[in-house]
């Protein structure tokens, strides 16, 4: 047992990117193996804009559930890989859509099969028993419900609510 398993849940965040940064990392050398040239970090912004067609920067943040920064950061990365374009959107100027390259197309009919081969592998790696898919919708559920941050202020006023109420019946 390392560190991180002994503290548990303050850990939460430490484990929960190792094992993010295993699986990437893994998936970067399953894509290498199969002839592409693809990041998994791409992943969610080029599935999402192979199902949905074109989107704005902010459509596809709510699509893949990430902060508008960070998706502006991968489409700068696809667009400098030439899987990714901008044009702007015919029914309002002001706003940019992202689509897919025909590249981009070319690479996703390449990488269907792999994505297969993954999603098998991480649906045998992720029956256990207690189901990590269900615990991350769950607590992606409950961090909808009340942020990280609230819910440790929470806790901050709990322990002086209860250190006020001890010092008054010690006082008594």
């Amino acid at each position: 047992m390392n560190i991180l398993e002994e503290i548990g849940p303050l850990a939460v965040a430490a484990r929960l990117q190792r094992l993010a940064d295993t699986i990437r990392r893994d998936g970067t050398v399953i894509y290498k193996k199969h002839g592409i040239d693809f990041e998994p970090k791409w992943f969610p912004v080029v599935y999402v804009l192979k199902r949905k067609g074109a989107l704005s920067v902010v459509d596809l943040a709510g699509e893949v559930g990430l902060a508008h920064p960070s998706v502006i950061q991968l489409v700068k990365e696809l667009e400098a890989k030439e899987l990714v374009k901008s044009s702007s959107d015919k029914a309002d100027g002001r706003r940019r859509l992202l689509t897919l390259t025909p590249k981009a197309q070319k690479l996703v009919t390449k990488m269907e099969p792999v994505w297969d081969k993954i999603r098998a592998a991480v649906a045998e790696m992720v029956k256990t028993e207690n189901n990590l898919m269900k615990a991350i919708a769950e607590t992606e559920e409950q961090l909808k419900r009340e942020n990280f941050y609230m819910r440790v202020m929470r806790q901050e006023q709990r322990k002086k609510f209860q250190k006020q109420q001890a010092g008054k019946i010690i006082q008594s």
